[in-house]
């Protein structure tokens, strides 16, 4: 009787180890993929925007628009290394530590560069009118054909306004 209960012992313990190294097994996996989702929809996305806020904030010069993080707008006017001067009024300047800058508004030799590349763009809105040709009835009497009132006249511009799409018109 004792060899008996002596097998089923040894049975049972090695039972029992082979099913915990099979759940530690997908304890394991389970650890793995939660680490995984976190590093791909937490972790990777914040490093992605600290280093644009890192070049942002490295960009930063004089003439700036800028807004802090507590919400006030100025403009940056001298920069050090690790401060800057913002001038929020005609005779009020604050000075503000570069990572309370929340992100630049309007940068000003960009601006200037948009403008000028705007202009070129407006100069190539074409405007285009399509008219059908006239349709001439075959007929014997000697009164003038009518022309159909079917055609359609469309006005194109350029696709980058907004208006674009009302500019389109249809008779």
């Amino acid at each position: 009787m004792n060899a008996l209960l002596t097998t089923l012992g040894t049975q049972g313990t090695a039972t029992t180890s082979a099913s915990s190294t099979g759940s530690m097994t997908t304890t394991f996996i389970t650890f793995g993929l939660i680490i995984l989702i976190f590093y791909f929809l937490i972790i990777r996305p914040q490093k992605k925007r600290d280093k644009e806020t890192k070049n942002m904030l490295s960009s930063m010069k004089k003439g700036d628009k800028v807004v802090s993080i507590g919400g006030i707008r100025g403009t940056v006017v001298i920069v050090k290394e690790t401060t800057v001067v913002v001038k929020v009024d005609d005779n009020t300047r604050i000075e503000f530590s570069k990572n309370a800058i929340a992100q630049i508004l309007d940068r000003k030799a960009e601006s200037a560069g948009a403008a000028k590349a705007e202009k070129p763009a407006k100069a190539d809105a074409k405007k285009e009118t399509v008219e059908a040709p006239v349709k001439k009835k075959k007929s014997t009497s000697k009164k003038p054909a009518e022309p159909v009132e079917d055609a359609v006249v469309v006005e194109e511009t350029t696709a980058g306004t907004e208006e674009g799409a009302d500019n389109k018109e249809t008779k």
